[in-house]
C-alpha cells in the first residue's frame, strides 16, 4: 500500500502521475510550480515513503548554486572555502528541516490540494503501516505461544 492508496479519490482527481523533465523538476526544485499534468506527481513527491530524503535533495539542489560561487569566486585558501560551504549547507539544512512539513505543504497547494493534504495522507500512510506491523507482531507472538505450547504438552 502506497502513502496516496490511502487517500485514492485524492489520486483519481489528480489524473495520471507523470514526472516532470529535468528542467522542470529544477524549477520544482528551486520552489516554482508544476504544470497541472504533474499534479498528481507533486503528491505523490511530497507523501512517498521518502518525502523526506527527496526534501533534502531538492534543499541541497538550492544550495549547489551559492555553494559553487562561494568555492570558486571567494579569495582566500580552499580550507577556508570549503569550511564556509559545509558551514553554509549545515546550517540551510537545519533550516529546511526545521520547516520541512510546512514547505512540502506549501507545495502541495501549489499544485491545486487543499492545504493539509498531504500532511493527512502521510498520517494515514504511518496509521495504515503501523497497523500492518501490529498484525505482523501479533501472528508472531501466536506463533511462539503456539510453538511453546506444543514444547511444554500444553
Amino acid at each position: 500500500m502506497t502513502s496516496t492508496d490511502a487517500h485514492p479519490r485524492l489520486v483519481d482527481e489528480a489524473g495520471p502521475r507523470v514526472r516532470p523533465p529535468v528542467h522542470r523538476w529544477l524549477w520544482y526544485a528551486f520552489g516554482g510550480g508544476l504544470p497541472p499534468a504533474h499534479r498528481s506527481w507533486v503528491l505523490h513527491d511530497t507523501t512517498t515513503g521518502s518525502w523526506g530524503v527527496r526534501h533534502v535533495a531538492r534543499s541541497l539542489v538550492q544550495m549547489a548554486i551559492p555553494s559553487i560561487l562561494i568555492l570558486t569566486l571567494l579569495p582566500a585558501s580552499w580550507a577556508l572555502r570549503c569550511a564556509v560551504v559545509g558551514g553554509g549547507v549545515f546550517l540551510g539544512l537545519i533550516f529546511s528541516l526545521a520547516y520541512m512539513p510546512e514547505t512540502t505543504e506549501h507545495r502541495v497547494m501549489k499544485a491545486g490540494y487543499p492545504g493539509g493534504t498531504a500532511v493527512r495522507i502521510r498520517d494515514a500512510a504511518g496509521t495504515a503501516r503501523q497497523n500492518r506491523e501490529t498484525q505482523r507482531k501479533r501472528a508472531a507472538a501466536a506463533k511462539r505461544a503456539a510453538r511453546y505450547r506444543r514444547r511444554n504438552g500444553g
